[in-house]
């Protein structure tokens, strides 16, 4: 391998000046030039961005895997730039035992049958899992690391420069200060014996020595001066550019949001599925439905479609056993062939998804088409009356956007 020698020992030199003057500003016997404070606001705003991105990345990959075991794994296969083998959720792992479970009490018993559509809906809910988590990887993890280790190591390795170059700068203005005192010291006493080296003529005089060793001060500190602006020119331009990346975040937080908010609708909704098919069960109990509906104020999207609809009073309802007559006057009991609509208080409602009806009570939905729908005293706040043509029936309010 061939060395450069000559560049090793000036690289030396460079470092050894710029320790002397770290340590000098340090100690408080050097001057520091000082930085603008519109600049030192972009540093203090980047290193914010930085910190706050690297505790939101942490708390982030925590929420979509708790294990850290698994986190660990998952870092390896990225750091080695390999696909991250597949992993069953936890719901599915759930699921699967559920199923292995009901094969050994019998498919056919009510305690078999249950375990098998709890388990269906446990698969389906560690699919969303997974679907949930697959986008908040690709729509907010990646970015916010791409930020940390593209932008902020280009950042960083600019500052690092702009900092050595300060230093180099600081070095020269100390050299020129130094040089311009002895200067003015040799003009005042010449003594040609003490202040010029032995080598150089001696009909120079010491004054003039000095005059050209400040000249090159001079020139050394336009030198360094221009590669300061210069860095920190560029150096702005990439703190600047934080403003971007903010945008860029907020993006993607958006997309999380919305990842977030399809993976918990599709959990509720499944698991109003899950109720519907244990209560039509025999022999399953079937709880208390004010104890297990959501509170008025639940931000959960049932919710929030009825309250742009019109208040329906609920009727308590007694704890019984699905199959059995219910004698309280709640939706299980509606004869659609019965129900007339109300003289008032009828709304247009848009399907959002498809819909098939579990019996005869209810209407099968088609997305995007048009019903008119009402509702009736002591109905389920999560179910309306929808007509369609000479159609009628109860309808999940969870599948309609209420119009007017």
């Amino acid at each position: 391998m061939d060395f450069n020698m000559k560049k090793l020992a000036s690289d030396a030199g460079i470092f050894f000046t710029r320790a002397v003057q770290f340590t000098e500003e340090k100690l408080g016997q050097a001057e520091k030039t000082e930085l603008d404070a519109h600049f030192e606001n972009l540093l203090a705003r980047a290193d914010t961005t930085k910190n706050w991105t690297e505790k939101i990345l942490r708390q982030t990959e925590v929420l979509l895997q708790p294990n850290p075991s698994a986190r660990v794994e998952e870092f390896l296969y990225e750091k080695l730039d390999r696909k991250v083998p597949s992993r069953v959720t936890n719901g599915e792992l759930l699921a699967q035992y559920m199923m292995e479970a009901a094969s050994d009490f019998g498919a056919t018993t009510p305690y078999g049958k249950t375990l098998i559509k709890v388990g269906e809906t446990e698969r389906r809910l560690g699919g969303a899992e997974r679907d949930f988590i697959h986008a908040a990887s690709i729509n907010f993890l990646t970015p916010l690391r791409n930020f940390l280790e593209g932008d902020w190591r280009t950042i960083s390795k600019e500052r690092r420069i702009l900092e050595n170059r300060r230093l180099d700068l600081d070095a020269c203005k100390a050299r020129l200060k130094k040089a311009k005192a002895a200067e003015a010291k040799a003009a005042a006493v010449p003594d040609f014996q003490e202040t010029r080296p032995r080598n150089y003529i001696l009909s120079a005089s010491a004054a003039a020595l000095w005059s050209d060793e400040v000249e090159k001060a001079e020139h050394e500190l336009r030198l360094a001066q221009t590669e300061f602006d210069r860095q920190a020119e560029v150096t702005r331009l990439l703190l600047e550019g934080i403003n971007s990346t903010h945008v860029n975040h907020l993006r993607c937080l958006h997309e999380f949001a919305e990842a977030q908010t399809t993976y918990f609708a599709q959990c509720y909704q499944y698991m109003l599925d899950l109720q519907k098919q244990l209560n039509r069960l025999p022999g399953t109990f079937v709880g208390n439905t004010e104890s297990t509906s959501p509170p008025p104020n639940a931000a959960s999207p049932t919710a929030m479609v009825a309250a742009t609809g019109p208040a329906v009073p609920t009727l308590p309802v007694v704890t019984t056993i699905a199959g059995a007559p219910n004698s309280a006057p709640g939706v299980e009991a509606l004869n659609p062939s019965e129900v007339k609509p109300p003289s008032s208080g009828t709304r247009k409602a848009r399907v959002l998804y498809d819909y098939d009806a579990a019996d005869s009570s209810e209407l099968s939905l088609l997305s995007d088409e048009m019903i008119t729908v009402y509702s009736l005293p002591g109905m389920d706040p999560d179910w309306l009356i929808g007509e369609r043509g000479n159609k009628k029936g109860k309808v999940p309010v969870t599948y309609l956007e209420l119009l007017s």
